[in-house]
């Protein structure tokens, strides 16, 4: 199995030797591209560009002063981590113009971006990478207030830090509820590593707990491998409620830690409610997202096929098979950087293809994965048959603690890449 560092560090390679114009080649003004989001996806993109064409004006408009990275996350919530290892600030991003405003608007027309204190930036190319927002409207009874007390945290950072207190408060005997919504949301593998390292504290911790899995689908990603290691590491404590045997949460009561269903209600003591999901509010806002809350994209060039020059790469994008992944983002991003340079240069942008690799802990020292290649057809990007693949089913303990190092180095090259 090739290292993470190597496939990052190609893909990196790839990018910047497809469109890197000659200095022959380039032009004397400065094409502005305005990226918004500087997680995962916007700030690769942002990096890619001022790689791929030192002429681009490139300007990255994101709130807020540090990035609080979801991958590896649920390990802060079993204690196994601190948040401060998941926290990255901007101050490495040399030759990009960081605005620390708010988007509120896109002009469409007129390639403007307008941000909260008015000022309006124009654009030649817009790239949005919003990432996610909650979707509070889709489960009764479940609001930004109700996730007060029973936290999502799916937004890493201070919602992290209240399931985890929440956990550790929880006497033992207690029994955690997590509801998994139905697809398609951030992270397919997410709510099941955090299952895994919830299950892997409360053993450690208070072994007379009981974790349940209120899920609004009958399958989920590497569930074989999550399945088979529950059983031998989780005996009993960890069940799992499929949607055919009434585990779609249809309404939350915040006022009793009560998670009603279609077949009965679960009362839990520790309450975590992963909601519906939607494209970030400036992809609503910018008229790139459809009925389904998400953004249809040209899978080449990662445009909008609803608004014309602008963009959209990860969680926010309609990526056909590909997943919303940290991985994804930041391979989706690359080949939008190189997609939106040719475009201003009037070059026909390279058909890409795209790697994903998604890592799950399921205990210290135990990682599994799925891993995939992905290519445009049929106006969506699709899976290359035969080139991805899971972790076996059988593998010896050599192979999972493997799998666990591969995961945290992977991490730690992304967020090198990505952050500085």
């Amino acid at each position: 199995m090739p290292s993470r560092r190597v496939l990052l560090g190609g893909a990196a390679a790839s990018v910047a030797a497809a469109v890197l114009p000659s200095p022959g080649a380039r032009a004397q003004t400065q094409p502005r591209v305005v990226v918004i989001g500087g997680g995962f996806a916007g700030a690769s993109c942002a990096r890619a560009l001022t790689r791929l064409d030192r002429d681009l004006a490139v300007t990255l408009i994101e709130t807020e002063t540090a990035y609080v990275a979801c991958p590896f996350s649920n390990a802060v919530l079993a204690g196994l981590r601190g948040i401060e290892a998941q926290t990255f600030g901007y101050d490495g991003f040399d030759g990009i113009a960081l605005i620390r405003k708010r988007a509120v608007a896109v002009d469409a027309e007129r390639r403007r971006v307008r941000l909260d204190d008015g000022t309006d930036i124009d654009y030649a190319r817009l790239v949005l990478a919003p990432g996610i927002e909650l979707n509070f409207e889709a489960l009764p009874g479940y609001d930004a207030a109700a996730a007060e007390i029973m936290p999502h945290a799916w937004k890493a950072g201070p919602q992290t830090l209240l399931l985890r207190d929440r956990l550790t408060a929880m006497p033992d005997g207690g029994t955690v509820v997590l509801s998994a919504p139905a697809n398609p949301f951030r992270c397919p593998p997410g709510p099941y590593e955090r299952a895994s390292l919830i299950a892997h504290y409360l053993k450690r911790n208070k072994p007379r707990s009981k974790l349940i899995i209120l899920d609004a689908k009958d399958a989920f990603s590497k569930q074989r491998l999550f399945e088979a290691a529950w059983q031998k590491l989780y005996p009993g404590l960890i069940e799992w409620v499929p949607l055919s045997a009434g585990g779609r949460v249809t309404e939350v009561d915040p006022a009793t830690q009560t998670l009603a269903t279609e077949f009965g209600s679960h009362k839990a003591d520790v309450a975590n409610v992963i909601p519906p999901q939607r494209a970030g509010a400036i992809a609503q806002v910018a008229g790139v997202a459809d009925r389904t809350g998400w953004c249809p994209i040209d899978p080449v060039t990662f445009e909008s096929r609803l608004q014309p020059g602008i963009h959209v790469v990860g969680d926010a994008a309609i990526g056909g098979a590909m997943p919303k992944s940290a991985f994804s983002a930041n391979a989706q991003a690359k080949a939008c950087a190189v997609a939106v340079a040719a475009l201003l240069r009037e070059r026909e942008p390279a058909q890409p293809k795209l790697i994903n690799t998604c890592y799950s802990l399921v205990a210290p020292g135990y990682g599994i994965s799925i891993a995939g290649v992905y290519q445009p057809r049929d106006g969506l990007l699709a899976e290359v048959e035969g080139a991805g693949g899971v972790s076996p089913l059988d593998a010896p303990p050599e192979v999972r603690e493997l799998e666990a190092s591969y995961a945290e180095d992977w991490f730690r090259t992304i967020t090198g890449e990505v952050f500085g």
